[in-house]
């Protein structure tokens, strides 16, 4: 990745249950390229990763709590999976506010995996093309968005750009089109 060091970006997740990889490498990757990246969770303290969402994976450090950020101040949001992870998130007010503030702006959202179920449950898959996880892949079209099986896929659509992977295998294609997006 270029050079990142105006650009910050907020990554939301659970305090436990988000997929290790799908946070750890493009945090560690635009983190590289000189963005900020803020990781922002329902509770401070720490958020416990899983790998195949069983085996504990690594811990990181909540920065702000999703209550508390202010989602204006960021350029792009990252929604990473982990089907324990986007199960909750999709449910939590504050990371449903924060998703419509982005789209409503016009700014620019990535989500691997199972993240996409956060768009689905805010209406925000309407009208989209986009991939996930196969599992989500009738929550998606239930949900009036078009479904692709892509390793990556930026979608235009409703005046915000959506950029979608399935899962981690398509993290190099997910992290390039995310530098993309933020002029790398």
């Amino acid at each position: 990745m270029s050079d990142l060091s105006a650009k910050k970006v907020l990554a939301v997740v659970t305090n436990r249950g988000v997929e290790q990889d799908e946070l750890k490498d493009p945090v560690q990757k635009l983190r590289d390229a000189g963005a900020e990246v803020t990781i922002a969770a329902p509770e401070t303290g720490q958020v416990q990763t899983l790998v195949g969402d069983w085996d504990l994976g690594e811990v990181f450090a909540v920065d702000a709590t999703l209550a508390e950020v202010n989602e204006a101040d960021f350029d792009l949001l990252l929604i990473p999976g982990g089907t324990l992870n986007a199960d909750n998130l999709r449910l939590d007010e504050d990371a449903q506010r924060i998703v419509k503030s982005f789209a409503a702006t016009g700014r620019p959202v990535a989500s691997i995996c199972h993240g996409p179920w956060l768009l689905v449950e805010t209406g925000l898959v309407k009208n989209k093309t986009l991939t996930s996880y196969t599992s989500i892949k009738t929550d998606v079209i239930n949900a009036g968005g078009t479904w692709k099986d892509e390793e990556v896929f930026r979608c235009t659509a409703e005046n915000f750009v959506l950029i979608t992977s399935r899962n981690p295998g398509d993290l190099d294609a997910f992290n390039a089109a995310i530098a993309q997006e933020l002029g790398a």
